[in-house]
């Protein structure tokens, strides 16, 4: 039995896409086995380690330094910045374990977080990765006391005698419960109860100051007593509401951005019975018949960073200059460990507007081939100029993003026969329409017609 369409949509939510070897591999494959190896696939966990040391910027620091040693340093965050963000790509981009870093990057963004200290952040992401397809409740508790998260969200300054309820509040409105399932009360109680919940600024390490914390009885959603942090935490993974928000959120990220209502009750009643064990949520969802209904295949916008990795991991490209990665990223709207603020990315249709889409679909051409679509056949005299000129502004494309996609070992993975549009059949996740069709029955070589179907609209939903 061919379940190649099924199988194709699983690997492009549950991973960054698949490639034609794979897909062809895996073909006739029950989906039972396939969710099963890609689950193994992701039993290993890789952290980041391109951060291996940790820039000291406390105030203090700060005052005795030179106008030189805090150049010096800013350039060495700089350099840590885009160290880690490179990292991050090329992992995403070569890593057998597509689903426990597609997941990671779920998290990366329900846990937003921007900190000026890339070991903080890098170590918030290990955290992350580490927990992608475990428990939640286990996720939550680390990153609450990690100290990337407890300075963006200002725990730090969270004391008995000046309680400061920006982690209380975001914890519920953003990371569990969802807005208007607590009160004002509820984030003043609680705020009281995460009061000496700090880091050690010296060397990262998680501390809990008992002079600063209010050991009074606090009162929260309907519960009195002298709470602690990780009392919060447990009042709030023991109300459904909890794995009701994580679904919501989880459906509209694998399955489709429109919530269907009986579908995310299913998914929360598994991951509120399973104590928020992630992997039997999620293996509930690739299992299930609704997964694969035609409303959900290729209706979901790609991030950037899902676009450009797939990009990476089908053609198999090099980027000499990690740079022009980060460039891209910014152009695109979404800089890995840059969220817009503590809610995140909005990500869904929000992703695409006019120039963005204009840009995105530049960018296959730009990496592919240089920036130009060849044209097939004879050129008249006027074209020769055209095409010398585009041959010269091809020569500055390549210097300046300075990739490299290795077209051998992707057209070596083709049938010698496959038409045009089988071909985009395979790259496209949505059904083709008559204009696509149209477009890629033109004659020329699959290479050009490959850099086509990549450069369509079709091609950024996923």
């Amino acid at each position: 039995m061919n379940n190649s369409k099924q199988i194709k949509h699983l690997y492009a939510r549950a991973g960054f896409g698949i490639t034609f070897e794979d897909l062809h591999d895996k073909e006739n494959w029950s989906i039972k086995k396939s969710v099963k190896k890609l689950f193994q696939a992701s039993e290993k966990i890789e952290p980041l380690n391109a951060v291996t040391e940790n820039m000291d910027m406390r105030p203090k620091i700060a005052l005795t330094m030179s106008d030189d040693e805090k150049r010096m340093l800013n350039q060495q965050r700089n350099m840590q910045e885009k160290n880690l963000n490179d990292a991050w790509v090329k992992q995403m981009s070569t890593t057998e374990a597509q689903l426990r870093e597609k997941m990671t990057l779920f998290w990366h963004n329900h846990f937003a977080c921007n900190v000026g200290n890339s070991y903080y952040e890098q170590e918030l992401n290990n955290i992350e990765r580490a927990n992608a397809l475990g428990n939640f409740k286990t996720m939550l508790l680390q990153v609450s006391q990690s100290p990337a998260m407890l300075q963006f969200l200002n725990n730090q300054q969270n004391q008995k005698n000046h309680p400061n309820e920006n982690f209380a509040r975001e914890l519920m409105e953003l990371f569990t419960l969802g807005r208007g399932n607590y009160t004002e009360q509820d984030v003043k109680e609680s705020a009281r109860a995460f009061t000496g919940w700090a880091y050690n600024g010296k060397d990262g390490t998680y501390r809990f100051n008992n002079y600063a914390h209010d050991n009074g009885n606090k009162t929260f959603l309907d519960k009195t007593a002298n709470f602690c942090g990780e009392d919060i935490l447990n009042i709030i993974t023991d109300n459904t509401q909890t794995a009701k928000f994580i679904c919501t959120k989880l459906y509209r990220y694998l399955v489709n951005d429109v919530p269907n209502d009986e579908h995310i009750n299913q998914m929360a009643e598994v991951f509120y019975k399973s104590s928020y064990e992630i992997t039997p949520l999620l293996k509930f969802v690739f299992l299930s018949d609704w997964f694969y209904d035609e409303k959900n295949i290729g209706n979901l916008v790609k991030s950037p960073v899902e676009f450009l990795v797939g990009l990476n991991r089908q053609f198999y490209i090099n980027y000499q200059n990690p740079d022009v990665l980060m460039q891209f990223q910014r152009t695109l709207g979404q800089v890995l460990f840059r969220p817009p603020n503590v809610a995140g990315w909005p990500g869904g249709r929000n992703w695409i507007d006019s120039s963005s889409l204009m840009y995105r679909m530049k960018i296959p051409s730009t990496i592919l081939n240089a920036g130009v679509i060849d044209f097939t056949g004879k050129a008249t005299p006027e074209d020769e100029a055209y095409l010398a000129s585009q041959r010269k502004q091809q020569l500055n494309v390549i210097k300046r993003v300075q990739a490299t996609p290795d077209w051998d070992k992707f057209l070596k993975e083709l049938p010698k026969d496959i038409t045009h549009e089988e071909m985009a059949r395979f790259l496209l996740e949505p059904n083709l329409n008559k204009t696509v069709i149209d477009e890629v029955n033109q004659p020329g070589d699959i290479k050009t017609v490959v850099i086509q179907i990549a450069s369509t609209p079709e091609y950024q939903l996923c």
